[in-house]
Protein backbone atom coordinates (compact mmCIF):
# COMPACT_ATOMS: atom_id res chain seq x y z
CA UNK A 1 0.00 0.00 0.00
CA UNK A 2 1.11 3.36 -1.00
CA UNK A 3 0.94 5.99 1.50
CA UNK A 4 1.38 9.56 0.23
CA UNK A 5 2.20 12.61 2.22
CA UNK A 6 1.74 16.10 1.45
CA UNK A 7 2.36 19.28 3.33
CA UNK A 8 1.91 23.04 2.77
CA UNK A 9 3.87 25.06 4.61
CA UNK A 10 2.67 29.39 4.20
CA UNK A 11 5.75 31.58 5.42
CA UNK A 12 7.09 35.03 5.15
CA UNK A 13 10.16 34.84 2.90
CA UNK A 14 11.27 38.95 2.91
CA UNK A 15 9.30 40.35 1.25
CA UNK A 16 6.54 37.99 -0.06
CA UNK A 17 4.58 35.53 1.69
CA UNK A 18 5.02 32.24 0.17
CA UNK A 19 3.54 28.43 0.32
CA UNK A 20 5.85 25.14 0.54
CA UNK A 21 4.62 21.93 -1.31
CA UNK A 22 6.13 19.10 0.30
CA UNK A 23 5.30 15.79 -0.77
CA UNK A 24 6.94 11.95 0.11
CA UNK A 25 5.26 8.96 -1.88
CA UNK A 26 7.50 5.73 -1.13
CA UNK A 27 10.85 6.47 -2.08
CA UNK A 28 10.01 10.11 -3.88
CA UNK A 29 10.29 13.76 -2.59
CA UNK A 30 8.70 16.74 -4.03
CA UNK A 31 8.70 20.06 -3.64
CA UNK A 32 7.53 23.38 -5.04
CA UNK A 33 7.45 26.80 -3.99
CA UNK A 34 5.05 29.38 -4.61
CA UNK A 35 5.10 33.06 -4.40
CA UNK A 36 1.53 34.22 -3.04
CA UNK A 37 2.57 37.89 -2.64
CA UNK A 38 0.40 39.80 0.36
CA UNK A 39 -0.16 37.38 2.96
CA UNK A 40 -2.95 35.34 1.85
CA UNK A 41 -6.01 34.61 4.03
CA UNK A 42 -7.05 31.11 4.99
CA UNK A 43 -10.30 30.75 1.92
CA UNK A 44 -6.97 31.79 -0.85
CA UNK A 45 -5.13 29.03 0.23
CA UNK A 46 -8.37 27.01 -0.34
CA UNK A 47 -9.29 27.79 -3.30
CA UNK A 48 -5.63 27.92 -4.68
CA UNK A 49 -5.44 24.47 -3.91
CA UNK A 50 -8.46 23.45 -5.23
CA UNK A 51 -8.31 25.38 -8.70
CA UNK A 52 -4.67 25.17 -9.38
CA UNK A 53 -3.12 21.52 -7.94
CA UNK A 54 -3.06 20.18 -11.18
CA UNK A 55 -1.06 22.87 -12.51
CA UNK A 56 2.17 23.26 -9.93
CA UNK A 57 4.78 22.01 -11.41
CA UNK A 58 6.94 19.93 -8.59
CA UNK A 59 10.40 19.18 -8.23
CA UNK A 60 11.13 15.82 -8.01
CA UNK A 61 13.60 14.70 -5.86
CA UNK A 62 14.87 10.45 -5.28
CA UNK A 63 14.53 10.36 -1.55
CA UNK A 64 17.62 8.68 0.51
CA UNK A 65 15.99 7.28 3.69
CA UNK A 66 14.88 4.80 5.89
CA UNK A 67 12.07 2.19 4.90
CA UNK A 68 9.40 2.98 7.74
CA UNK A 69 7.13 5.98 6.55
CA UNK A 70 6.61 8.43 9.22
CA UNK A 71 2.49 7.98 8.68
CA UNK A 72 2.42 4.04 9.80
CA UNK A 73 3.71 4.53 13.18
CA UNK A 74 1.42 5.92 15.72
CA UNK A 75 2.29 9.49 17.40
CA UNK A 76 1.05 10.07 20.68
CA UNK A 77 -0.96 13.06 20.56
CA UNK A 78 0.76 15.21 22.98
CA UNK A 79 4.16 14.56 21.36
CA UNK A 80 2.14 14.89 17.83
CA UNK A 81 1.05 18.83 19.46
CA UNK A 82 4.56 19.13 20.33
CA UNK A 83 5.65 18.55 16.98
CA UNK A 84 3.55 20.67 15.04
CA UNK A 85 4.40 23.41 17.89
CA UNK A 86 7.71 23.28 16.87
CA UNK A 87 7.11 23.48 13.29
CA UNK A 88 4.93 26.14 13.71
CA UNK A 89 8.01 28.18 15.64
CA UNK A 90 10.44 27.36 13.23
CA UNK A 91 10.40 30.33 10.44
CA UNK A 92 12.40 28.91 7.77
CA UNK A 93 11.71 25.90 5.23
CA UNK A 94 12.60 22.27 6.10
CA UNK A 95 16.43 21.93 5.32
CA UNK A 96 15.18 18.96 2.70
CA UNK A 97 12.97 21.19 0.76
CA UNK A 98 16.06 23.71 0.75
CA UNK A 99 18.32 21.65 -0.42
CA UNK A 100 15.76 20.28 -3.19
CA UNK A 101 14.59 24.23 -4.22
CA UNK A 102 18.68 25.09 -4.36
CA UNK A 103 19.09 22.08 -6.75
CA UNK A 104 16.38 22.44 -9.02
CA UNK A 105 17.64 26.72 -9.48
CA UNK A 106 20.93 25.62 -9.79
CA UNK A 107 19.61 23.19 -12.72
CA UNK A 108 17.52 26.60 -14.39
CA UNK A 109 20.80 28.33 -13.63
CA UNK A 110 22.96 26.14 -15.63
CA UNK A 111 20.27 25.85 -18.52
CA UNK A 112 19.73 29.43 -19.26
CA UNK A 113 23.77 29.71 -19.10
CA UNK A 114 23.68 27.25 -21.79
CA UNK A 115 20.57 28.86 -23.81
CA UNK A 116 22.03 32.36 -23.59
CA UNK A 117 25.24 30.92 -24.73
CA UNK A 118 23.52 29.70 -27.72
CA UNK A 119 21.63 33.29 -28.37
CA UNK A 120 24.57 34.92 -28.11
CA UNK A 121 27.09 32.64 -31.09
CA UNK A 122 23.66 33.28 -33.01
CA UNK A 123 23.56 36.68 -32.81
CA UNK A 124 27.91 37.28 -33.93
CA UNK A 125 27.31 34.56 -36.67
CA UNK A 126 24.10 36.90 -37.96
CA UNK A 127 26.15 39.77 -37.64
CA UNK A 128 29.26 38.57 -38.91
CA UNK A 129 26.80 37.21 -42.13
CA UNK A 130 25.50 40.64 -42.21
CA UNK A 131 29.03 42.56 -42.04
CA UNK A 132 30.01 39.87 -45.24
CA UNK A 133 27.16 41.15 -47.43
CA UNK A 134 28.25 44.79 -46.80
CA UNK A 135 31.30 43.83 -47.76
CA UNK A 136 30.63 42.46 -50.86
CA UNK A 137 27.89 45.16 -51.81
CA UNK A 138 30.50 47.72 -51.51
CA UNK A 139 33.03 46.16 -54.17
CA UNK A 140 30.44 44.87 -56.59
CA UNK A 141 30.60 47.44 -59.09
CA UNK A 142 34.48 48.04 -58.89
Amino acid sequence: MKSIISKLTVLFDDPFWIGLFECECENEYSVCKIIFGSEPKDYEVYEFILKKWNKIHMYRVDQVGSGVSPASKHINPKRMQRIIKKQIANDRMGTKAQQALKLQHDQNKSERRIYGREKLEEEKSRKFNLKQQKRKQKHRGH
